[in-house]
C-alpha cells in the first residue's frame, strides 16, 4: 500500500528547484496539494517546472517563481521575503542546491574552488535556514537537507565537497536539538548516492557522456543502477510529512547500498573528474 501526502495549504520551498532532484521534488509536493516556490537561477528553467508543478496540482496553484542566485546573502533574502509576502507562510524548507566542483590541493585554483563549494552547499543552507525559523517555528514546520555519501567517507579530489556534506550533516542534527522546541521543528538529513541528473554537464560533459558517467557508478551498486530523482523526492516527502512526526536529527541514506560497497566512487568514470 503506497503512502498517501496532504500537503494542502503548505508552503514549500526547494532551492535548486529548477532541475534534477529540485524539480522533481518541487513537483510532488505539487501533486499532493502544496503551494510551491521554485527557484533557480535561469528563468527558463524555472519557468518550466512551475508549469509542470501547476499542472498537477489538484487545483492547480500556480507555484511563485523566484530567479535568483542563492550562493549570494541578497538572494537569499529576497527569496525568503519574496516567499512569506506571496504566500504569508512556509512550512517546509528542502535545501538542495549544491555543486560538486572536484579539485585536488594540488590544483591552482584549489583555494577559489573550495570557497566556491562551501559557499553554496553549506553557507547558503546555514543562512536559508536562520532566516526560515521564525517562520517554521509559526507553522511548526520542518527542514529537509540534502546531502551526501560524500560526507560519510572521503573521496579524493573531492575534498571541498566531502567537507560541505559532512558539515551539513552536523549541522542538521545541531539545528534538531535546537529547534526541537520552537514549535516542535523537525530537521533531517539525507545522504545520497549516484542520482541521474544532469549534474556532470555542468562539469563540460556532454549528456551522454553525463548518462554514461551514472550509469557506471550505479553499475557498482548492490542495486545495480543509479537512483532516479524521483525517488529522492518520494523520500523528502516521507521526511516532511506526519508520517514522519517522530523522526527528527535523522541522516537517512538513500544510495542504493552505496556505503556498503568500496568501489562505486572510484570507478574508471568518476577518474574522468
Amino acid at each position: 500500500m503506497s503512502i498517501k501526502y496532504d500537503f494542502s495549504g503548505k508552503v514549500v520551498l526547494i532551492t535548486g528547484s529548477s532541475s534534477g532532484i529540485g524539480a522533481a521534488t518541487a513537483v510532488q509536493f505539487a501533486r499532493s496539494g502544496a503551494m510551491v516556490v521554485v527557484t533557480g537561477r535561469r528563468a527558463v528553467l524555472v519557468s518550466e517546472v512551475a508549469k509542470q508543478c501547476q499542472n498537477v496540482s489538484p487545483k492547480q496553484f500556480k507555484p511563485l517563481e523566484v530567479v535568483g542566485d542563492i550562493s549570494q546573502k541578497p538572494d537569499c533574502k529576497r527569496l525568503v521575503e519574496t516567499t512569506i509576502g506571496h504566500f504569508g507562510r512556509l512550512d517546509v524548507l528542502v535545501n538542495n542546491a549544491a555543486i560538486g566542483t572536484p579539485g585536488a590541493l594540488s590544483d591552482g585554483d584549489y583555494y577559489d574552488k573550495f570557497e566556491a563549494v562551501m559557499q553554496l552547499n553549506l553557507n547558503t543552507t546555514v543562512y536559508l535556514t536562520y532566516l526560515s525559523v521564525d517562520y517554521l517555528s509559526k507553522t511548526g514546520g520542518n527542514i529537509v537537507n540534502i546531502s551526501s555519501g560524500a560526507g560519510i567517507r572521503p573521496v579524493s579530489g573531492m575534498s571541498a565537497y566531502c567537507m560541505s556534506k559532512s558539515a551539513m550533516d552536523m549541522f542538521t542534527y545541531c539545528c534538531a536539538s535546537e529547534l526541537g522546541p520552537k514549535n516542535h521543528i523537525r530537521v533531517n538529513v539525507i545522504s545520497l548516492g549516484p542520482v541521474k541528473t544532469a549534474a556532470f554537464t555542468t562539469l563540460g560533459m556532454t549528456i551522454e557522456q553525463n548518462d554514461a558517467m551514472f550509469d557506471n557508478m550505479g553499475s557498482h551498486l548492490p542495486v545495480g543502477r543509479p537512483g532516479q530523482p524521483h525517488e529522492i523526492a518520494d523520500t523528502v516527502m516521507y521526511l516532511a510529512s506526519d508520517h514522519a512526526r517522530f523522526i527528527t536529527g535523522a541522516q537517512l541514506c538513500v544510495d542504493g547500498g552505496g556505503l556498503t560497497v568500496n568501489d562505486y566512487l572510484m570507478c574508471d568514470a568518476f577518474k574522468e573528474l
